[in-house]
């Protein structure tokens, strides 16, 4: 396991004995339930061949999403960030897109969520992402409180559109 760390958290608190890392193949049931958490927060269902195929890409080195754990002292998953790299041909740059964030609703308030975004800002680094950015929904008042602290809001708004026949 990582060494721990303490660190400062933008409200004051101290993330003690929290720690980052890459999640490992025994992780799978406390991902698995930090996933089913961040689905059922946006109302989308999870059965559990979503959360075995997202889990074969977060496990497979040569998949381009990755991920993060965040862990409490015991070690015990409690925030989950799944990231990936993306093109930007109009910056002629790479830059890195965090698709999904989430923290346990006791765990918020720790500090996890800056040491993920703190991780998260390191790997930009050593990759050479020129950006890290994300979405989020626009009433999703506590998580966007943090946002607004670490990142620049754009003026971009999102569109999805579905593929042909669907």
């Amino acid at each position: 396991m990582p060494p721990t760390r303490t660190t400062r958290t933008s409200e004051g608190r101290t993330a003690e004995g929290l720690s980052v890392s890459a999640p490992t193949g025994a992780d799978f049931a406390a991902w698995r339930e930090l996933f089913r958490g961040y689905c059922g927060f946006y109302g989308v269902p999870m059965p559990p061949e979503k959360a075995e195929l997202v889990w074969s890409w977060l496990t497979d080195p040569a998949h381009e999403l990755d991920g993060l754990l965040v862990r409490d002292a015991d070690g015990i998953p409690v925030g989950l960030a799944h990231y990936r790299p993306f093109v930007r041909p109009l910056h002629g740059a790479v830059a890195g897109f965090l698709d999904d964030l989430f923290v346990a609703p006791a765990a918020r308030g720790t500090g996890a969520v800056d040491l993920l975004l703190a991780r998260l800002r390191a790997i930009a680094a050593e990759r050479g992402w020129n950006t890290v950015r994300w979405i989020t929904a626009d009433d999703n008042h506590r998580a966007r409180g943090k946002y607004d602290q670490v990142a620049t809001r754009t003026m971009f708004v999102t569109y999805d559109m579905p593929p042909a026949g669907a």
